[in-house]
């Protein structure tokens, strides 16, 4: 080996300078210019900072934020926090509200009106007056008092992805507390614009009129005009599972943009946005998974970076009366905070695990704080002080909201889904058959919602029929590309799946014996919806598959993609409503309605002379509030009177087959109603003789 020590020492500015030059030298220099270094550096702590702060017993949220201290400028100053920090840190922040918006449903926000109308006024008064009041006992102005109360009464909800984890996303006091949010952010923005513009001399009718139509505009069109622009663009658009997710982060941007235009915070938007979209998106398919994938482990950890990483804890130390205004916003936001969820957990019957959740929900500030102290600062109505207590509020209650959230909420019980034994082994194993990717979405989504609502096993199915001969190569090679390809849709979705390729004399015998090999629970095939004189009633290959397997099989037809149902509609006989087909079908419909985020109706077609009979919706699991209709008459005729574009037809074939088949042997009443609405969903569900 040669010596090189010459040439080092001949050379040695210039390898100095060239040394200099490395990100090591940058690291120690000041903050880091290289675009890999600095993703390096922020993976790293999106990775290190939560395993390790979990494996201390505390939230992994408080390891990011701490983590953007450490790496911040106030910190190590490995990083500035540049245009780049703030624009990730900006879309990690609409992400986690937008998160919020799609676990809110319409539904229960309207099941759950009351209470989070009452938190939300609470939340946000009482901060309002305790602030406003230890504010002016320090001196501040009127103005300047009101403002930082405003702060106080809004809150950031940082801790969602700990009750993700937790499973208790629907419980009533979560939702109460989502409710809650969007009314006192709401109040707390618009008193920031209000006392803006009183600073400012500009507080004047024009404002008023301009404003409050404004927002009542605003909300109505995105709550109301995102769900319909959502289906068409689904309906057109469906089958591209790129389109679809761009679809939805370009919804959540162009709604948080418009709410900028209006004069109200970003993050308004970006909540409505989801509230809005979330009917479009069932909550356990492939595309939830995507977002909530992407958000969680990527946009929100930049956020909380982004949030650690404006602290400066020294401040507090070089500046002491900013100790004692830190610690009078700290108690005073605390106390008014504890105090609302308090009572809101009194006058409702919230167990107390319940009220800590709460507050420790509505506890963290950071977004609509740090948006009302910097344009209060810019406009000189506080002064640095102020802005350092805010701060160290900001530290203090994000530390908080995740450890207070993750302690309390183990002991909240998870809102359990009403399902029978029965319905629950239903969909333990769900066999659907696969033929081609671009027709079989709808039937794949169906089977991965039924199968991971009850943490059970898709099974996708493709039989090749050898009856004419021996398989072509370029057969296998297909059934291999379309098993990967419902493999990986499943893998999207976290449900566990098995694919099965099988080689058979006769497709619908293979389907048969793959279901009894493989200890199938549910089958589920496709229906084009209608048959031919040479066909019986589903057509050859459902017709024996239906009459052969040993367990129930959903028969299925999806014009439109599955995601644009709006109301699951179940028809049925008031006759048949006693057998154990109807309730098994009615449980599965409910099971869908839930995932799809869809209404549930029930229309019993009563026949003959029989007396109306008391139709007891708690027996089946189902709310009291859900709608149930009776009409005598022609159950094909009633029926397709009621039907609407975005329904989800559901019938069952099995208590009255002697009346809906014909003399040809198909099934007469579900044909009719689909050659009547070719453009409705449709699924019959047929069941096996008991024995």
């Amino acid at each position: 080996m040669p010596n090189l020590w010459p040439l080092i020492e001949t050379n040695g500015g210039d390898i100095t300078r060239l040394l200099m030059g490395t990100p090591l030298a940058q690291v120690l220099s000041g903050p880091i210019k290289d675009p890999v270094a600095i993703f390096l550096i922020i993976m790293a702590m999106m990775l290190i900072a939560p395993l390790v702060f979990e494996r201390l017993k505390l939230p992994g949220i408080v390891g990011l934020i701490l983590a953007g201290v450490a790496i911040g400028p106030y910190g190590l100053g490995l990083l500035a926090r540049d245009e780049t920090i703030v624009l990730l840190g900006t879309v990690g922040l609409l992400f986690l509200m937008f998160m919020a918006g799609l676990e809110t449903s319409l539904d229960d926000l309207k099941l759950n009106a009351d209470k989070a109308i009452v938190f939300g006024l609470a939340t946000f008064a009482i901060p309002m007056v305790l602030g406003t009041g230890a504010m002016l006992l320090l001196g501040y102005s009127w103005l300047a008092a009101i403002l930082v109360a405003s702060c106080f009464a809004s809150h950031t909800l940082l801790a969602l992805p700990v009750l993700t984890r937790l499973g208790i996303m629907r419980a009533q006091a979560v939702t109460a507390t989502l409710g809650g949010t969007l009314i006192t952010n709401v109040l707390a923005l618009l008193v920031l614009a209000v006392v803006v513009k009183a600073h400012g001399g500009e507080l004047t009718l024009q404002f008023w009129l301009f404003l409050i139509p404004a927002l009542v505009i605003y909300t109505v069109a995105t709550l109301w005009g995102v769900p319909k622009l959502g289906r068409w663009f689904f309906r057109k658009f469906g089958h591209d599972e790129g389109a679809e997710f761009t679809f939805v982060v370009a919804t959540l941007l162009v709604v948080s943009y418009v709410a900028q235009l209006i004069e109200i915070e970003a993050i308004i938007g970006a909540f409505l946005a989801g509230v809005a979209i979330t009917q479009l998106i069932p909550a356990l398919s492939p595309l939830m998974n995507r977002i909530q994938f992407i958000g969680n482990t990527l946009f929100v950890p930049f956020f909380l970076l982004s949030v650690g990483m404006l602290i400066d804890p020294m401040i507090l130390i070089s500046e002491p009366r900013s100790l004692v205004v830190a610690g009078v916003m700290i108690g005073a936001e605390f106390i008014a905070k504890y105090l609302a969820a308090w009572g809101s957990g009194k006058l409702f019957g919230w167990t107390f695990p319940s009220t800590m959740v709460v507050f420790g929900l509505s506890v963290a500030q950071a977004a609509s704080t740090l948006a009302a102290v910097t344009v209060a600062y810019e406009i000189e109505l506080v002064d640095e002080v102020t802005v350092n207590g805010i701060i160290a509020m900001i530290l203090v209650s994000c530390i908080a909201s995740p450890w207070i959230t993750a302690k309390w909420g183990k002991g909240v019980k998870p809102e359990e889904k009403v399902t029978t034994s029965e319905t629950q082994g239903l969909t333990d194993r769900v066999l659907v058959p696969v033929a081609n990717p671009s027709t079989e979405d709808n039937l794949l989504t169906l089977a991965i919602l039924l199968a991971k609502n009850s943490k059970g096993t898709l099974l996708p199915l493709h039989v090749l029929s050898d009856k004419n001969g021996k398989v072509s190569p370029e057969q296998r090679i297909q059934q291999t590309q379309l098993l990967a390809a419902a493999e990986t849709i499943a893998h999207a979705a976290t449900v566990a799946v098995e694919p099965i390729g099988r080689i058979d004399a006769a497709i619908a015998g293979g389907i048969v014996r793959s279901a009894s090999e493989r200890n199938a629970t549910l089958i589920i095939c496709g229906w084009k919806g209608y048959s031919t004189y040479r066909e019986n009633f589903f057509g050859d290959v459902i017709d024996r598959i239906v009459r052969r397997s040993p367990v129930p099989v959903l028969i299925t037809r999806f014009p439109q993609p599955i995601e644009n149902t709006a109301r699951i509609f179940v028809a049925a006989t008031e006759a048949e409503t006693p057998s154990w087909e109807f309730k098994q079908t009615l449980e599965i419909a409910n099971s869908i309605a839930t995932e799809l985020k869809a209404n549930l109706q029930l229309l019993l077609i009563v026949t003959g002379g029989s007396k109306d009979v008391e139709f007891d919706l708690e027996s089946f699991g189902l709310s009291e509030t859900t709608p149930v209709q009776r009409l005598r008459g022609n159950f094909v005729r009633k029926v397709s009177r009621m039907l609407k574009t975005d329904d989800l037809l559901v019938l069952t074939s099995g208590s009255h087959q002697h009346q809906a088949f014909g003399s040809s042997g198909r099934l007469v009443e579900p044909e009719a109603i689909v050659r009547a609405h070719p453009d409705v969903a449709t699924i019959v569900a047929h069941f096996p003789p008991r024995i």
